[in-house]
C-alpha cells in the first residue's frame, strides 16, 4: 500500500528537480516556464495527498485554484514569449535585457 510519505517524497523530488532546473538552466525561457509548472504540480500533488489521507476536500479546492493560476501563467507567459521572439529573434534570457533600468 502506498502511504502518505511516498507521495510526499515524490513531491519533494519533483520540487527539487524543478529548483535544480531553474538554477542550472537560466538561458532558455521555455525551460524556465516548464520548471515553474513542474514546481506547481509538485505542490498540487502534496495538496491532493494530504486531502485524501485527511479525508477532507480543502486540498483539492486549493488545487483547482493553483491549476487556474498555472494555466493563466502559461498562457500569458507564452504570449509574451512569442512577442519577444518576434521582436528579438531569440528566447535566450541573456539577450532579453530590454527592460533593464
Amino acid at each position: 500500500m502506498i502511504s502518505l510519505s511516498h507521495f510526499l517524497v515524490l513531491g519533494a523530488v519533483l520540487f527539487s528537480i524543478s529548483i535544480a532546473g531553474i538554477i542550472i538552466n537560466r538561458k532558455n525561457v521555455i525551460l524556465l516556464l516548464m520548471c515553474v509548472e513542474l514546481m506547481l504540480l509538485a505542490v498540487n500533488m502534496n495538496f491532493v495527498a494530504f486531502s485524501y489521507f485527511l479525508g477532507n476536500a480543502v486540498g483539492q479546492v486549493f488545487v483547482f485554484f493553483i491549476l487556474t493560476v498555472a494555466a493563466a501563467e502559461a498562457a500569458i507567459g507564452l504570449a509574451i514569449l512569442v512577442v519577444l521572439f518576434r521582436n528579438k529573434r531569440t528566447i535566450n534570457v541573456e539577450d532579453l535585457d530590454a527592460l533593464k533600468g
